[in-house]
């Protein structure tokens, strides 16, 4: 999809920054092998210019450090890489220089290396447990607590070493462990170190070179054949390297020497595609889970949640589904909500919405579970059914078209330049010699395209690269210009002349920015407020060039990536960056900004969709900012990847990047242009009532419309699923809906509809039953305090509210009888507070009574002043308003039923 935040941008796309926030929860893992896709030499090349010696020289000497840097930093032969692995001998030196350390520290420290299937490196302990039910819980504790906790079992032993944070180096562990994580951890901390050895990866390498190099010169035996027979070699040579690569099976039975994987045993290949996992190469990870997996019927939750997340890291949400299925099947209990949340997205991805809903449910009460602020700060799934009903049900009338210039991998983030031309992201390969490929999903590096774009009918055609000055050997993608074509920004790794990572080895996204002279594009440079420490890409400049939108997974970012903004000045400089806040990012993913006049698109994961990223809109104005987003519904959108959306506003035509099926390739561009105006009254108030315990659909409740005068205008039953609608309303008008059930709390709200717009409700029903309580042997009526002004024994408009949930229980329960007591705070003569509230209570009896309750169903209604406080505020300490009025209340005892 997009640029990825790692170290090359997954489908650059989403996995850009997609598969970066996932990764960062996870410890970081030293790649075994140098990051670098192998060069093979075309067999075409070497027949034509009768090769066989080029190969033999290829293959026999070390080129120099700048050949090396140019081929992603590997010799053909002698892997004289400025990245080598780490040796056994090193990791015996490292491991001395920490236990001396550690000594010297006081820190107690214990060392396993005998198993593989976790990562290297040093664990900051925090308890070690028997029962594995005691270790999962200790480590949702600690992850509330913003710990990236997990656990190390140790089979020889049966214990549960419970960490609160992995480090791949031992220094930085000491300090952690020194200053108890930056004093987030009181308790005693030790440090457990992970050594399992080193494989021998050069000889694995070196058979891999050897057995291409054979393969080669049995090639050149075979084609020693007339001209006509030599020329049908070539194109068919030429069609098998270019066209279909090998398979990561393939490769990794070519690439395994005989002495390490003769056997090619599941326990191997799980190892070797964990490594792969670790290191963000899903696409080789989730084929080699899939082949170590064929014959075994000990599915681990590890490796069934790994082959899922690979597959998802990918968007093959088919395969996805398969696995975290069986994860449901066998593991529901131990499922964390990141597994619910992807589950549910595997559904939506292969069409399984009502399955996917009843998941979206669980998560989100599985989230409330963790958080007990969730209740206010999360959205109800109640009112994401109804959103992803309404999506469902609604289709725009749209032309939609799959571009002529899409290749077989990935082709992305269109972007118009002029007025008639159109720049684009694309993996398309194009270079004859050319076989690098990113490992996230095997595909060759992007780079900026740009085409000849038909304004009236949307055909590009005749799509060249991008000035060379943008584009490098690594990834470019996401571009925008300013408002006079002469400023281009652009999404790249971080690279000069060579890759940069941070700390964690992670290569992170910048944005760069070109200026066009006389001369053509200037050297691009990074923007000030990119970093090495996290990933910024996605660029979006406002029409008049003076905001610039972008994602990012920076410090201040709510979710896995959200879109900020920065104010261009005059001068070229910058202001700081600013989180559009909660209103557009969510706990997910936010990515692919496009910005207009009043309207802002982009792609999220987070807002309720129809599976994978769905495209949103969202209006704004300099007075209220923005308002609510709205997803764009079908065509645009599918169950699949759907992102990089622009459009002019003027014409209704515009362009977007999908995945779905039926495409050319990996991610294809298409076109799109609106063919009816939308004139017809959209203004609607559409809704679904649950119970608010349960989250159970409540069918057959009444649901009434009212004016702001309170006046009846429309009345509707809710259906088999709880819906109701209320259509050809009145647009910028107030309304109430009022929701009644038998056996339920009624349920009130005003809603105001805006132009042509459906507006989305969500209304959760109280039982009656519910709210009897016993406390100390008592029963009561459990509802909100009754409170009075003070010095006052009217009802005020709040309480009159309670009442009312009171009269719909004494109307539902017609026998039972209760007494009314009243209360009131210290301040004042207690004479007079003991009359006080005997008015209180009396007034609320005479209210109950004007509502239709029998007087005689009230045994009594006494006031005992202050008698019976809530707390100190006696008149012997000071006390706030507040606290006073906790005092002034009146309760109701059931005396019989």
């Amino acid at each position: 999809m997009g640029l990825s935040l790692i170290s090359a941008l997954p489908k650059i796309r989403v996995h850009v920054f997609y598969n970066y926030a996932r990764a960062q929860n996870k410890p970081n893992v030293n790649s075994n092998f140098p990051d670098y896709t192998a060069m093979k030499i075309n067999i075409t090349f070497v027949l034509v210019f009768t090769a066989f010696l080029l190969v033999h020289t290829a293959f026999a000497q070390t080129p120099p450090a700048d050949t090396m840097a140019a081929t992603g930093g590997i010799a053909p032969v002698s892997f004289q890489s400025a990245e080598k692995n780490t040796s056994n001998t090193d990791q015996k030196e490292d491991s001395e220089a920490f236990l001396r350390e550690a000594k010297k520290h006081k820190i107690l420290t214990r060392k396993f290396d005998h198993l593989p299937e976790y990562v290297n490196g040093y664990y900051i302990v925090a308890g070690v447990f028997g029962e594995k039910a005691n270790a999962r819980k200790s480590v949702r504790n600690l992850s509330k607590r913003g710990f990236k906790a997990d656990f190390v079992y140790n089979p020889a032993n049966k214990m549960h070493y419970v960490y609160l944070q992995h480090y791949a180096r031992w220094q930085d562990a000491i300090e952690a462990c020194n200053s108890n994580l930056d004093n987030r951890y009181g308790s005693t901390t030790w440090i457990l170190q992970m050594a399992n050895p080193q494989p021998d990866r050069e000889a694995m390498v070196q058979q891999a070179v050897e057995t291409e190099q054979m393969a080669l010169q049995r090639e050149l035996r075979e084609v020693q054949a007339p001209n006509t027979a030599l020329t049908k070699k070539i194109a068919e040579v030429k069609d098998r390297e270019l066209n279909t690569p090998a398979t990561v099976k393939e490769s990794f039975m070519k690439a395994s020497s005989p002495s390490a994987y003769d056997d090619n045993s599941t326990s191997k290949l799980l190892q070797k595609a964990d490594q792969y996992f670790d290191k963000m190469w899903y696409a080789e990870a989730a084929e080699l889970y899939e082949l170590a997996l064929e014959d075994s019927e000990n599915y681990s939750f590890k490796t069934i949640e790994r082959v899922g997340d690979a597959h998802y890291f990918n968007t093959n949400m088919v395969r996805a589904y398969y696995w975290y299925d069986m994860l449901y099947d066998k593991y529901k209990k131990e499922m964390s909500t990141d597994n619910i949340f992807k589950y549910a997205h595997s559904l939506k991805g292969t069409g399984k919405y009502s399955r996917a809903k009843r998941l979206m449910r669980l998560y989100n009460k599985e989230l409330e579970k963790q958080d007990e602020d969730a209740r206010n700060n999360i959205p109800r799934v109640t009112r994401g059914e109804v959103v992803l009903d309404n999506i469902l049900k609604s289709e725009t009338q749209m032309e939609v078209k799959n571009l002529d210039i899409n290749s077989k991998y990935s082709d992305f983030s269109p972007m118009r330049y002029g007025k008639d031309q159109l720049v684009f992201a694309s993996a398309a390969d194009s270079s004859f010699f050319s076989t690098r490929r990113y490992k996230w999903n095997n595909q060759p590096y992007l780079d900026l395209y740009v085409a000849k774009m038909n304004e009236e009918s949307q055909e590009v055609r005749d799509a060249v690269k991008f000035d060379k000055t943008v584009n490098t050997k690594y990834h470019e993608a996401s571009v925008t210009f300013s408002p006079d074509q002469n400023t281009i920004y652009f999404t790249r790794n971080n690279y000069g002349k060579k890759l940069k990572r941070d700390k964690h080895g992670v290569n992170h996204l910048k944005i760069y920015r070109s200026i066009k002279t006389e001369k053509g594009w200037s050297e691009a440079e990074a923007l000030p407020f990119t970093s090495d420490d996290y990933s910024t890409g996605h660029p979006a400049l406002s029409p008049d060039g003076k905001q610039l939108y972008f994602v990012s997974d920076m410090p201040g970012t709510i979710g896995a990536t959200d879109i900020f903004v920065v104010d261009v000045m005059e001068d070229g400089s910058f202001s700081d960056p600013r989180n559009l806040g909660p209103e557009i990012n969510t706990d997910r993913k936010e990515m692919f900004p496009f910005i207009n006049e009043d309207k802002l698109y982009f792609s999220s994961d987070g807002h309720v969709g129809l599976g994978g990223l769905d495209i949103f809109e969202v209006a704004f104005n300099q007075e209220d900012g923005f308002l609510e987003v709205r997803n764009l519904g079908r065509p645009v959108n599918s169950n699949k990847d759907d992102f990089s959306f622009i459009i002019d506003e003027k014409t209704q035509k515009g362009f977007f990047a999908s995945n779905r099926s039926g495409g050319k390739g990996d991610d294809d561009i298409y076109s799109f242009k609106k063919l009816i105006p939308e004139e017809v009254n959209e203004n609607a108030i559409a809704g679904i009532v649950t119970e608010i315990v349960n989250g159970e659909v409540v069918p057959e409740a009444l649901v009434t419309l009212l004016d702001e005068n309170n006046r009846k205008l429309k009345e509707v039953v809710t259906e088999a699923d709880g819906s109701f609608v209320f259509e050809d309303l009145e647009g910028n008008t107030k309304y109430s809906i009022q929701v009644n059930k038998e056996s339920y709390f009624e349920s009130k709200t005003e809603v105001t509809t805006l132009d042509n717009v459906r507006i989305d409700t969500a209304f959760e029903l109280k039982k009656l039953e519910e709210l009897i309580a016993v406390e100390d042997g008592i029963r009561k009526i459990k509802m909100d305090m009754i409170y009075f002004d003070f010095d006052k024994f009217n009802i005020r408009q709040d309480a009159s509210e309670e009442l009312d949930k009171l009269v719909a229980i004494l109307n539902e329960y017609p026998s039972m009888v209760i007494k009314i007591e009243s209360h009131t705070d210290s301040r004042g003569p207690r004479v007079y507070n003991t009359y006080l509230s005997d008015r209180r209570a009396k007034s609320t009896r005479d209210y109950l009574v004007s509502q239709g309750i029998d007087p005689k169903r009230i045994q009594s209604a006494i006031g005992y002043g202050e008698d019976r406080l809530l707390n100190e505020c006696d008149g012997s300490v000071r006390c706030s308003s507040q606290q006073h009025q906790l005092n002034r209340r009146s309760e109701f005892i059931i005396v019989d039923m």
